[in-house]
């Protein structure tokens, strides 16, 4: 059972942490060549899109799984593997922790600015959401660094 754990922890963190990464490095700088009036349409589209089912899964399963992990007694476990699956679950909570307080009040905010000029919410929305969306991205991607490594210690 404990592997498993480990071996689901490992494959959600994964596609979590290759999500953001993607985002970051592909669809933001994409949607940073578009104009205002093309970017805040198709920002607001993305954040009515992205919260579907599979990406609430992963969101929940980023955190069950290596708590689990963590709680499943395994004769042999060693402290380094369970240190590193401590870390990586850490580092998922923070991403969490950037996702509630920051990225997704900013959207929210985009969604409500229908009435200012979009050039404005642009200004009041990107940079602050690429911020945190970079946070978030280095802690999803060393979440599942740390957890990989826990899985093959």
């Amino acid at each position: 059972m404990a592997t498993l754990l480990l071996a689901l922890s490992a494959i959600s963190t994964g596609l979590f942490a290759g999500n953001f990464l993607i985002f970051q490095t592909g669809v933001m700088p994409a949607l940073a060549r578009l104009t205002d009036e093309q970017f805040v349409p198709a920002m607001r589209r993305i954040n009515e899109l992205v919260p579907r089912p599979l990406f609430l899964l992963t969101f929940f399963a980023i955190v069950g799984f290596p708590i689990a992990a963590l709680a499943v007694p395994v004769d042999g476990r060693s402290e380094n593997q369970k240190w590193l699956l401590v870390a990586g679950l850490v580092c998922v909570i923070l991403n969490h922790f950037i996702t509630i307080g920051g990225n997704v009040p900013l959207n929210n905010q985009l969604a409500a600015s229908t009435s200012s000029p979009d050039s404005v919410a642009r200004k009041a929305f990107e940079s602050r959401w690429n911020a945190c969306h970079r946070a978030r991205t280095l802690f999803s991607v060393a979440g599942f660094i740390l957890v990989v490594s826990a899985t093959l210690s």
